[in-house]
């Protein structure tokens, strides 16, 4: 019997084995094309059952046969995953430190935002007219403490009004230029402001010096004053309006009274400056002319009669004082 050599090398077989075995393989796929062939529909002819009982078969066998390619595409995704991993990580990286930059800007704008909110938000009672500034020099020492903002005459300042932020009183405008204007923070020692403890209604003088809590002088009576009393603007000498927040009563190391401003809560770099002039800004002149007192500026002439009776009484004094 001739032999050939096969692909295991010196393993010899059959001639005959081997063309039988070509023989099978191709009938095999021969059936497999005829039964596999979707184009022919499943009620023509009369092959149609062995065709659906040849593919019920052959399902099975084919998912077999198709688990090594499965596998083969899931290790070689793995692998390209895994030698990928390195530049995906360098990207990840590079796209989170420009998100966290973008994150740091919109952080800042929204507490921008809400300080403007805030800004805009105030109110005061009676109303007085106001302007928006920023501070764009600090002039900052032992003793001094004083600010230089963006607005000045040319927005209505003038010197001595008070400054505010959204916390409460910052200081009072102490000079005045066409663009700009200087304020004198609180703690500056020439400083000096008229204040009331809300609880008690007692008055004292809020006294700047140099330190970050202003001292209490001059406070009218003994128990007039507590550990925690909010410090409002008494309004005193019509200097500034009566009832802005100040700050916080509390005890100094030295046993003074001082105050925790409400101004140290943040950074003084945006500021609202009250334009008031006096208590008269805030009078409502109709108001003050508004009837009974109108009516009296406006009386009607007396009658012939309320005249004569009048004329008699003046003539009865003069005769009176003559005699």
């Amino acid at each position: 019997m001739p032999f050939r050599e096969s692909f295991f090398g010196a393993v010899r077989v059959p001639l005959a084995w081997a063309a039988m075995v070509v023989v099978v393989a191709g009938i095999v796929g021969a059936v497999m094309l005829l039964f596999g062939d979707g184009r022919v529909s499943r009620s023509a002819g009369g092959y149609a059952p062995a065709r659906a009982s040849f593919e019920a078969g052959a399902a099975p066998v084919g998912s077999v046969l198709s688990a090594p390619v499965r596998w083969s595409g899931g290790a070689v995704a793995y692998v390209k995953g895994y030698f990928f991993a390195v530049s995906e990580n360098r990207r990840l990286r590079a796209e989170i430190i420009d998100l966290n930059a973008w994150r740091d800007e919109a952080l800042a704008l929204k507490n921008l935002n809400n300080r403007y909110e805030a800004l805009l938000g105030l109110r005061s009672e009676p109303p007085v007219a106001m302007v928006s500034a920023r501070a764009i020099f600090e002039s900052r020492g032992p003793f001094k403490n004083a600010k230089l903002l963006d607005v000045g005459s040319a927005k209505s300042v003038r010197v001595g009004n008070p400054v505010i932020d959204e916390h409460g009183l910052v200081g009072r405008v102490t000079g005045v230029a066409a663009g700009t204007s200087r304020m004198v923070q609180l703690t500056d020692v020439a400083s000096r402001i008229p204040v009331l403890i809300a609880r008690t209604d007692a008055r004292a003088l809020l006294t700047g010096d140099g330190s970050d809590n202003p001292r209490l002088d001059f406070v009218r009576g003994s128990d007039s004053i507590q550990l925690g009393d909010r410090i409002l603007t008494s309004g005193d000498g019509g200097g500034l309006p009566r009832g802005i927040p100040v700050g916080i009563a509390a005890k100094g190391i030295d046993g003074s009274w001082r105050v925790k401003l409400f101004s140290d809560r943040g950074a003084i770099d945006y500021v609202r400056v009250l334009l008031f002039q006096d208590f008269g800004q805030l009078a409502d002149q109709n108001a003050l002319n508004a009837p009974p007192l109108s009516s009296l500026r406006t009386a009607p002439p007396p009658t012939p009669a309320q005249a004569a009776a009048i004329q008699d009484v003046a003539t009865r004094r003069a005769a009176a004082a003559q005699a």
